[in-house]
This record gives C-alpha cells, structure tokens and sequence, in this order.
C-alpha cells in the first residue's frame, strides 16, 4: 500500500504539473502564454499549421496531466505526454544543453522519464484504472511497447510537419561570403 501512496503522489505532481503547463497554453492560466502567443511560438518554432499545433500540444498536455494525475487509462496518458516531450526536447531544448537553467532538457527528460515509468509500471492501487477494474487489462506488457511505438511514431510524425530554419537545427545555409569566392581580390 505504501508504493501505491508513493504513486499516487508522483501522479498527481506529474499529472497536476504538465496539465497546468497545458492549461497555461490553451487558456493563458498561471501566467501563461494562451492560445496566441503559443501559436506564435509554433509558428516560431517551424509549424506552418502554428495554430493547430498549438492547440494539439496544449489539449495533449491537458488530456495527459489528467490521465496520469487520476491514473486511468493505463499507458494512454504517458504516451501523450511522451509525444509532446519528444517534439519539446527535439525542437527547443537540445541546443541548450543538459540544465534547466539554460533552458536545456532537463525538465522534459525527467517527464518523459516519469512517463516511461508509469507505462512500464502502472499506476498502482490508488487509481482509477484500480477502481473500474483496469489494472490487469493494461498491465500487460503490449500495451507498454504499443504505447511507446505510437509515442516515437506520433512524435516523428510531428516533427517532419516542421519546416526549421537554419537556426533552428535545419542544414546550414552557406554565408553570402561563402556562396562564391570573390575573384576580385588577388
């Protein structure tokens, strides 16, 4: 019964955690960006969809943070929060390094981690998968594979609708002054 308490309360800050950084995007709640600096922020990013990717990441992390923080649905939350913090390491973290403070990818490596816990380990006693007779059904270890695979595959499928800049992790343009030798100067 202890681990089952210790699950429950790495579900509720993990789940609480990413549905309020979801809640930030969707609504501009907690100081948020809401709903149009986010898409800005995509449109930034490489999305030319900036609005719908905006709007998916946001609901993703909402949808996310509530099937983990109630433990229902056995891998289905984790596997979105994986898709999200995926694309978030992949398009904004990795050129800044490990440590947070550099905005680097700490933060969404320690969710991505807690989200390959929770669908590797479940959710415990304290869940509602628990509660409506669940648990047996989703412990089985396809689903763990099948909800990874869909993560990385939704993820991938995400990042190839960005179309980045060079700045961004997209191949280097070469500078005016390489392009072409000047023959002038001899």
């Amino acid at each position: 019964m202890r681990s089952s308490f210790g699950m429950l309360i790495a579900r509720t800050i993990i789940g609480g955690g990413i549905a309020a950084h979801g809640a930030q995007k969707a609504f501009g709640w907690f100081d948020g960006s809401g709903p149009q600096k986010t898409a800005g922020f995509m449109k930034m990013l490489g999305f030319d969809e900036s609005e719908q990717m905006a709007t998916a990441a946001s609901y993703n992390e909402l949808a996310a943070g509530a099937l983990i923080a109630g433990g229902f649905l056995g891998p289905l939350g984790p596997a979105l929060l994986l898709v999200n913090m995926i694309v978030a390491m992949e398009t904004v973290h990795i050129d800044n390094g490990f440590f947070a403070s550099d905005n680097g990818v700490e933060v969404p490596l320690l969710y991505a981690a807690a989200a390959l816990a929770f669908m590797a380990g479940g959710y415990g006693d304290c869940s509602l998968d628990q509660v409506f007779g669940l648990t047996k059904a989703f412990g089985k270890r396809r689903w763990f594979y099948m909800g990874l695979a869909a993560s990385i595959g939704t993820a991938i499928a995400v990042l190839n609708r960005r179309n980045p800049t060079p700045s961004q992790g997209g191949e280097e343009q070469p500078k005016p002054a390489e392009a072409e030798p000047d023959k002038t100067a001899a």
